[in-house]
């Protein structure tokens, strides 16, 4: 079940609010809510309990209805048309699943086996989601009694009962967590509540072979109670909206975006949507990634009046400042210049030393530019790729704080002959050189043919309006002379060169980043 669009009217801080999803396309998988404390993401979770609820659907009056004197309704519509007026009450409940974010269980502590719960139609559920979530100690319940079930109808089944309860989780684990032996978390074993004590559920970490529930990190504690819960109960709801609140309370980042990795691309049933709530720079890039996310943000808006929330485009920065606003990572760097620049390199810039700057790696050129277009604070630098030198000029004089690199990409620095030249004892220079210009040549025709295409999607030129008129016949001109300087910025050292030569060599980019002759061209970037 896939949400396309949510009308809400005089509910909690909304007095009309849409949501809108419908031109998103494919619908999404997963919907992430960013915005303030206080921008009523969490009113939404709200609505889809009472939107799923057999109680009257017009919300309790002190605590939903925004106007007292007026009823809170509500408009539905989803990819696949569902009607949830006319449903039984079994399959209103199971239309949305929510898990609340007060759910966290620092100690175990029952000590019986809960009380019956009727899954199907999720009678442990909060029925508001400031409320706590209790399910994570019936889920450990409702674990032994099936592993129980299972053991006692046949005792040659243990291993099948680990592959079935276990397996799935510690699989998981190793995908969020890693799997460095000194460290990899592991299920391995629930004990019940016998003697007075509550029930035991055991771990393993790395050298450390037996490890309460009671002594992991409130991270992995997190991390399992979502697991669990999912385990238990994704088998019922399959085709469902999903929504979870805080899913990545006390995670760090890398482990934020694994997790929201992980729920949606292997736990979330196939016709099942996810909404979740967060401002966690994780959440974020992972939603800015995958194909089948939307992000919608609650900030700015005064739902005092009607509004309308459709999903944000990926490519600007702008979604990354509800979780560090520009302000405040340029306040902890006061001292230094930032410099977002493409793809992964930012770990080799950094090896070039230079003490005013700190270099933070992002998507392309387009996220570069975004990020540094409103923020005079911070810096960026973007591959040349095919820029002309009247378009790098024309960025320069529009945005100070925008640097071009002087050749095509990254990999020119490392593996011109110049730097090889210097990092390499004895190199051939001369006939590396030659071998280049063949290659250039010889590629010459595939080059012109995607020139158009490959400029097509350089969001500075565009959005700016900078494009140089006469580019193609420069860089034509360029392209086939023989002249190494005058070539060399237009092609490709990343991808159009065969690199069989410095494979042999083997040299690794940290080797050649640390070169008098790079540090000197780069520097130059900065200077320009």
């Amino acid at each position: 079940m896939f949400i396309s669009k949510l009308r809400l009217q005089n509910f909690k801080r909304f007095t009309d609010l849409t949501i809108d999803l419908s031109t998103t396309q494919p619908a999404p998988k997963l919907v992430l809510m960013i915005g303030a404390n206080g921008s009523g993401k969490s009113c939404v979770f709200d609505a889809f309990e009472c939107i799923s609820s057999s109680a009257q659907l017009s919300g309790d009056s002190a605590y939903h209805r925004k106007n007292l004197d007026l009823e809170f309704k509500f408009e539905i519509s989803f990819s696949v048309p569902h009607s949830l007026g006319p449903l039984a009450s079994n399959k209103r409940s199971s239309a949305f699943y929510g898990r609340s974010a007060h759910r966290h269980v620092p100690q175990l502590t029952r000590q019986t086996v809960a009380g019956f719960v009727e899954l199907e139609k999720d009678s442990d559920r909060p029925r508001r989601y400031i409320e706590f979530d209790q399910r994570f100690e019936n889920d450990v319940a409702m674990l032994m009694r099936k592993m129980f079930a299972d053991f006692f109808g046949d005792q040659s089944q243990a291993e099948a009962l680990k592959k079935r309860y276990l397996e799935p989780i510690n699989q998981a684990f190793e995908r969020i967590f890693g799997n460095n032996q000194a460290t990899a978390l592991r299920f391995h074993s629930l004990l019940p509540p016998i003697d007075g004590k509550p029930v035991e559920i055991l771990f393993s970490k790395g050298l450390v072979k037996e490890i309460s529930y009671d002594l992991l990190s409130s991270g992995e504690k997190e991390v399992f109670n979502i697991l669990l819960n999912l385990l238990n109960r994704s088998g019922l709801y399959r085709d469902t909206v999903y929504f979870i609140d805080e899913l990545d309370v006390h995670l760090n980042t890398a482990l934020q975006y694994n997790l929201l990795k992980e729920i949606t691309e292997e736990w979330l049933p196939e016709n099942c949507q996810l909404w979740t709530a967060s401002h966690s720079l994780g959440f974020i890039q992972y939603a800015r990634e995958a194909a089948h996310a939307a992000i919608l943000d609650f900030d700015q808006f005064d739902f005092d009046l009607p509004q309308t929330i459709t999903p944000r485009p990926k490519e600007t920065s702008e979604v990354f400042e509800i979780a560090v606003p520009a302000e405040v990572l340029s306040s902890l760097f006061k001292d230094k210049q930032i410099v977002f620049c493409e793809n992964q390199n930012d770990r080799l810039y950094q090896l070039l030393g230079f003490s005013e700057m700190v270099f933070k790696g992002v998507r392309d050129k387009n996220d570069v530019y975004y990020r540094v277009k409103n923020n005079p604070g911070l810096f960026g630098l973007i591959d040349r790729d095919y820029l002309t030198d009247v378009e790098i000029t024309r960025i320069r004089a529009r945005f100070s704080n925008l640097y071009v690199l002087h050749y095509y990409a990254f990999e020119n620095y490392l593996y011109h002959p110049a730097n090889l030249a210097e990092a390499v004892p004895g190199f051939e220079a001369a006939a590396y050189q030659a071998d280049i210009v063949r290659q250039k040549n010889e590629s010459y025709a595939r080059i012109l043919y995607g020139l158009k295409q490959a400029r097509s999607g350089y969001k500075v030129l565009t959005d700016e309006k900078l494009e140089d008129e006469n580019m193609l016949e420069m860089i034509e001109r360029c392209l086939k002379s023989d002249e190494l300087e005058t070539f060399y910025p237009y092609f490709d050292m990343k991808s159009k060169f065969n690199h069989q030569l410095l494979a042999q060599l083997n040299l690794p980019p940290e080797r050649l980043v640390r070169t008098e002759w790079f540090r000197a061209a780069l520097r130059a970037v900065f200077t320009r």
